[in-house]
């Protein structure tokens, strides 16, 4: 039978050792008093005495001449100080954080930890903190900034999403949006391979044809980022701008490549057609305009207005289909898509035709 691995428990003291005690140490290791230590060193009494008390703090200065008289370097004794005062200060925010827990409520924890996006904490004061971490964010009373970006997630009547999960989802790309170097955002550039990547939806759904897809978007200064969804998650997709560059984020919601194709490009026409300002989230919201605007650049893009009349005009069968897709350039999955949103056709109709994706292991 094999044995378990032992669990390694972190030591975490809820209480701050001052320098002064380790000095009493050294003094006490070296037979000399408090009195010999000022008359050596020249410091008043008052300070020796509020050192060892934890009350005054050991400057550079102090350490230089404690490391002459005592022999004892002086990096060592303001390491000591450095790391009590870091632990005094932890432990005050402990203290800070436990009158902020409410926000755990708020906050979706759990599927941050299952998404591992976050570890797994013990205690609640924990959680919060990994959740700061995970914000960037220094204090609870930053985590308005997190309320205030969650306000982007606009409430459908269809689709309910719990913005902090969708702000949370925001934060990830975001994250590692930030790692990547490109180019400043060239609207030339990116229309021109917008036709490219359009060809790219005939292609097998791989790594090869993904990194190409990335390559033609971030050539024109776009971000192409694929972010896991995580749970209580209803957003197809989002764009947003990080200084020059624009960032288009996917979650692969639905997990159909005609949703995924639809939504990229919804994205790209909200990078040619609206400001770098906002923050725009796909979450099958109606009436808004610039949505609207955005649904009818994809549309056209994928299947132009002219190519989209003569379909209807068209018997409707899977040979049709096929070679409808092959003669425009897109996946036939893309055309079902499109009759099946338009009430052409039933939503069952050839459904085999769209292809079904999937996270890789």
């Amino acid at each position: 039978m094999m044995e378990k691995t032992p669990k390694i428990y972190k030591f975490k003291p809820d209480y701050a050792v001052p320098p002064g005690e380790t000095l009493l140490e050294v003094l006490e290791h070296k037979g000399m008093t408090q009195a010999d230590l000022v008359e050596r060193s020249g410091r008043p009494v008052k300070t020796i005495n509020e050192i060892v008390q934890g009350k005054a703090a050991i400057t550079p200065e102090t350490a230089l001449q404690l490391e002459r008289v005592l022999g004892v370097p002086a990096s060592f004794w303001n390491n000591l100080e450095k790391n009590y005062r870091q632990a005094l200060a932890r432990l005050a925010e402990e203290k800070a954080l436990e009158a902020e827990l409410s926000w755990l409520k708020k906050l979706p924890i759990k599927a941050l930890e299952k998404s591992g996006w976050i570890p797994k904490c013990n205690n609640p004061v924990e959680q919060l903190k990994a959740a700061l971490d995970f914000f960037g964010l220094a204090s609870p009373g930053k985590l308005a900034l997190v309320s205030e970006k969650a306000a982007i997630f606009r409430q459908s009547d269809k689709i309910k999403t719990n913005p902090f999960v969708g702000a949370a989802w925001l934060r990830k790309g975001e994250v590692e949006a930030q790692k990547i170097q490109s180019p400043g955002f060239d609207s030339t550039k990116f229309k021109q391979n917008l036709e490219a990547i359009r060809a790219l939806t005939r292609a097998a759904f791989n790594q090869d044809m993904i990194n190409k897809w990335r390559g033609f978007c971030l050539e024109a200064g776009v971000v192409l980022l694929f972010v896991k969804e995580i749970q209580g998650l209803r957003v197809n997709g989002a764009t947003y701008w990080l200084k020059d560059k624009a960032v288009i984020q996917l979650s692969l919601r639905h997990k159909r490549d005609d949703i995924l194709w639809f939504t990229f490009f919804h994205e790209a026409g909200h990078i040619l057609k609206h400001g770098r300002k906002e923050v725009f989230i796909d979450q099958d919201q109606d009436g808004d305009e610039k949505e609207e605007e955005a649904d009818r650049f994809a549309a056209d893009f994928l299947i132009s207005d002219r190519d989209y009349e003569e379909l209807l005009k068209l018997p409707k069968s899977r040979n049709l289909i096929n070679s409808f897709a092959s003669r425009i350039g897109i996946n036939p999955g893309i055309v079902v898509g499109r009759l099946q949103h338009e009430k052409v056709v039933p939503p069952s109709w050839m459904n085999d035709l769209k292809r079904p994706l999937c996270w890789a292991k």
